[in-house]
Order: C-alpha cells, then sequence, then structure tokens
C-alpha cells in the first residue's frame, strides 16, 4: 500500500471541480485508491464519496492505493492536485 498525506490551501477546499478531476485521474487505474479525511474513509472513484466529505480549506487529507499500479497513481493524484493548486 502507498499513502500520501496533503494538506489543501485552495480557497474552496475539494469542491465539484476538482473533486471530478481527482475521480477522473483515479479512474484510469486498477488499484483500489482511497480519500481520508476526519477518519472517515472514501472510494476516490467515486464522486459521491469525495463530495461527502465536504473537504474545506486547511483540511489534512490522505490518499491511499493498493494494487499493481498503487505509485503511479499515487504520483499521478499528487500531479494534479499540486497542478490544480489545491494542496501542499
Amino acid at each position: 500500500m502507498v499513502e500520501k498525506q496533503f494538506k489543501v490551501i485552495a480557497d474552496t477546499g475539494i469542491h465539484a471541480r476538482p473533486a471530478t478531476l481527482l475521480v477522473q485521474t483515479s479512474s484510469k487505474f486498477n488499484s483500489e485508491i482511497m480519500l481520508e479525511y476526519k477518519g472517515k474513509k472514501v472510494n476516490l472513484k467515486s464522486i459521491m464519496g469525495v463530495m461527502s466529505l465536504g473537504i474545506p480549506k486547511g483540511a489534512d487529507i490522505k490518499i491511499s492505493a493498493e494494487g499493481s499500479d498503487a505509485e503511479t497513481a499515487i504520483a499521478s493524484l499528487e500531479e494534479t492536485l499540486r497542478k490544480e493548486g489545491l494542496v501542499e
């Protein structure tokens, strides 16, 4: 399993548009990818799951992936998050 922690810096947190980007990116991989916030874990391939977390600015989140392409998946998600100015 590969895990990576992030701090959300976007003023709007992770709202609909970035959540959609993350779900689209996650869906390209075979690994099981989870997003965790405040002890609650959701499947990062589920837009409803991601939106249900209501992640605000300043939140500490963790993304974990388990499977054959886990490392590539985490690297790709980190690139998406940073490119969109969502995390530091």
